[in-house]
């Protein structure tokens, strides 16, 4: 258990560490090349812990693990007249500047995704499968909630090898077969033998005879899973695929988020925090290098996808701002937008305070 949880550690501070940063250096190499001056590169946000200063530019990490900043010359104060201050550009080119984060968090995603169909993803398997699969499993891929594998403590990613009741143990390699199994042994006992990782455990469940509408005696999705590897030279195809089908899924379901919070009032239940995103690290490590893969994916274009947002404070509300600009033929009062984005800054913050703390009552 120490061992998983220092890997744990190494896994969670690498993945966000390579996300924050690959998306700082967009803005950073961007403005260097677009002749802006940069005046810090900075890892978390302030107050600092140490920082150090090379070719004019300060390198900093700070306290505060949240994200990340590249603070350009001229993008908060007036300096036009400087031909290094960023207010100097034009319009396109600070644009280009400010969306290069976003972008180089697309661009890792496909490039992350890109090597896991190489090296092997975790896929479906079916008759269709086209390329050989490795560690091929029946897999819980969803579970309801409060069901018997639930209480249970039966989780998504685990795979089922084994079935028993009575003391009779049954191997399991086909989905029917477990389904089979489950249906027959309804009001009774049984064993699951499932693999997590590298341990194997033990099970005790009793399938449910009045179980609710599509939930199953069991309350779990299975589905036989493998470890699927790509030829090199379709991997790249099927990584832009995915990343485009990822992005235009999570951009879908944050719209249903923000719509129900207006039409129904309900509390944005799925964004996790930092601490949320801890715990589900430590789910994915227990699985594999593959799932560690699929996850910092996930992790990058979901930041892609909230930093394009149109909200102050994010690149996508900078980005708003320069439209107005184009539109109107002149900035808006600097005021106005320093004003705007320290708002958005605090209201980030307050918001990502919330949820960790509710992250938090959840582990008690």
């Amino acid at each position: 258990m120490g061992y998983m949880i220092l890997l744990t550690i190494v896994v969670f501070i690498g993945v966000f560490a390579a996300i924050v940063l690959v998306h700082e250096w967009g803005h950073f190499v961007t403005a260097r090349k677009a002749g802006i001056k940069v005046e810090e590169f900075g890892f978390g946000f302030p107050p600092k812990m140490f920082s150090f200063k090379k070719n004019d530019v300060v390198y900093s990490i700070n306290w505060i693990p949240l994200g990340g900043f590249v603070k350009i010359y001229g993008e908060d104060a007036d300096a036009k007249g400087e031909e290094y201050s960023f207010g100097a550009k034009p319009i396109l080119t600070r644009s280009v500047v400010i969306l290069a984060g976003v972008t180089m968090n697309f661009v890792l995603a496909i490039v992350l995704l890109s090597f896991g169909f190489w090296y092997g993803v975790p896929q479906a398997i079916d008759e269709d499968t086209k390329y050989a699969a490795r560690d091929v499993h029946v897999t819980i891929i969803q579970t309801a909630p409060e069901s018997p594998a639930q209480k249970a403590g039966i989780k998504i990613g685990d795979a089922l090898t084994g079935v028993a009741f009575a003391g009779v143990k049954t191997d399991i390699a086909e989905t029917k077969a477990a389904q089979d199994f489950i249906a027959a042994h309804k009001g009774q006992e049984i064993s699951l033998f499932i693999q997590r990782g590298s341990e194997m455990l033990e099970k005790k469940v009793t399938p449910r005879e009045n179980a609710p509408e599509n939930q199953g005696a069991m309350g779990v999705v299975l589905e036989k899973t493998g470890i699927v590897s790509y030829p090199w030279y379709l991997a790249p195809v099927e990584g832009v695929k995915t990343a485009f089908s990822l992005a235009w899924l999570f951009l879908s379901a944050f719209g249903q988020i923000i719509a129900n919070v207006f039409t129904q009032g309900e509390p944005i239940g799925d964004i996790a925090g930092p601490v949320g995103i801890a715990m589900m690290t430590y789910q994915v490590t227990q699985l594999g290098f593959s799932y560690i893969i699929q996850f910092a994916v996930i992790l990058s274009i979901n930041l892609a996808i909230i930093n394009a947002l149109p909200f102050p404070a994010l690149d996508g509300g900078r980005f708003l701002f320069l439209m107005i600009e184009a539109i109107k033929g002149s900035p808006l009062s600097r005021r106005v937008e320093q004003m705007a984005n320290a708002s958005g800054f605090v209201f980030l913050m307050l918001l990502m305070l919330l949820i960790t703390v509710r992250d938090v009552m959840k582990l008690f």
